[in-house]
């Protein structure tokens, strides 16, 4: 290069450095709320009832706060790791990575369960069942570096850690290999396989987190499109934030300046319970496909539509709790894992609610 030659790398380097010429889009955004509100405002099959939303919210806020339902809700359940360490973090990050399908048609007694410490689980208590199962008998299921190791985590030792106690096995199991694989290369390649550092990388934004792990990891890329428009719901990569902001109670790796931005979690059992409290309808095609437990196929309108129209009910009734309530510690997060809870609660004293939709895939 001789004198008179302008270095571009450099010029590249100063400017980044400076700021100069450096476009601010403003503080990270994952825009799945406002996809959601879209979806809504656009939905033809399914509708949200505000006057059972504002009746909704006061019952919701007074079944929270008679429970006293904060994040430390989070950690008391049995299941939950206690650490606020390294291993909780790995242990979330599995447990997220891996936090799809569930649903069985088979009977409670023939459906995949796990049993673990003479207990009986199903749903998503059996794969965090499975992986303190698997920690017990010194398999390092949460190490990412494992993941990799195909001469130690072979094909065998992964059935052996997603055994079930039925005749059935768990949903989708050839795709949650995968998904471990894959995102064990990533962190490998982008993280130096640490998923402490990936969060570290977010720089306390809940945010910029749920777009790192979209961005790098396509098995947390939860997208679809809608009326020609893309729309994003990042179940999996905004419940790990949620999870991570629970267990360290808000401190520590879970100290996120923008926790707030983080919606309710697009799945299965909230549009359920929504359904259940009148706050969400559905158009009789639709509603009489779910009677039926027909399933719905992943990225059909009516998916979309369920998902979208849940996240902005839940936001909804924020609002209104917000209304009701100005000072109450209450985000969509709490809203749905309180929602969960109930949901589980009444299918095990078997209240008659309308069945969950039925989609099969890896984003929920």
């Amino acid at each position: 290069m001789s004198d008179d030659e302008v270095d571009l790398e450099l010029l590249d380097l100063l400017r980044k450095r400076f700021g100069i010429g450096v476009k601010n889009d403003g503080p990270p955004e994952t825009k799945v709320l406002e996809n959601a509100q879209f979806i809504c405002d656009n939905s033809v099959d399914v509708a949200l009832d505000m006057r059972s939303t504002k009746i909704a919210a006061r019952a919701i806020l007074a079944e929270m706060e008679k429970r006293e339902y904060s994040t430390k809700t989070w950690s008391e359940h049995e299941l939950h790791p206690k650490s606020r360490d390294e291993s909780t973090v790995n242990f979330i990050f599995t447990m997220d990575l891996l936090n799809f399908s569930f649903w069985s048609d088979k009977s409670e007694e023939e459906k995949f369960a796990v049993v673990y410490k003479g207990k009986r689980w199903s749903g998503y208590w059996s794969l965090v069942a499975l992986l303190q199962r698997a920690l017990d008998q010194d398999i390092p299921i949460t190490s990412p570096n494992f993941w990799i190791d195909e001469e130690r985590c072979t094909e065998a030792v992964l059935r052996a850690v997603f055994s079930s106690g039925t005749e059935e096995e768990i949903p989708l199991l050839t795709e949650r290999v995968r998904c471990l694989r894959e995102a064990g290369r990533i962190l490998e390649e982008e993280f130096s396989s640490s998923v402490t550092t990936l969060i570290e990388d977010a720089n306390n934004s809940a945010a910029a987190l749920v777009n790192l792990l979209a961005e790098k990891f396509p098995c947390f890329r939860d997208e679809g499109t809608f009326e020609r428009k893309k729309v994003r719901f990042l179940k999996r990569a905004q419940i790990f934030v949620a999870d991570i902001w629970a267990a360290f109670d808000g401190e520590g790796y879970g100290a996120f300046t923008d926790i707030d931005k983080i919606t309710m979690f697009a799945d299965y059992r909230i549009p359920q319970m929504l359904h259940s409290q009148g706050v969400i309808w559905y158009c009789p095609p639709l509603e009489n496909k779910i009677r039926r437990l027909e399933p719905i196929e992943s990225g059909h309108s009516w998916e979309m539509q369920i998902r979208g129209c849940s996240i902005w009910a839940v936001e909804l009734l924020r609002r209104e709790i917000l209304k009701v309530k100005p000072d109450a510690k209450i985000n969509a997060i709490l809203i749905d894992f309180f929602l969960y809870d109930l949901a589980k609660e009444k299918e095990s004293e078997e209240v008659e609610v309308i069945p969950h939709h039925r989609t099969r895939s890896i984003w929920y």
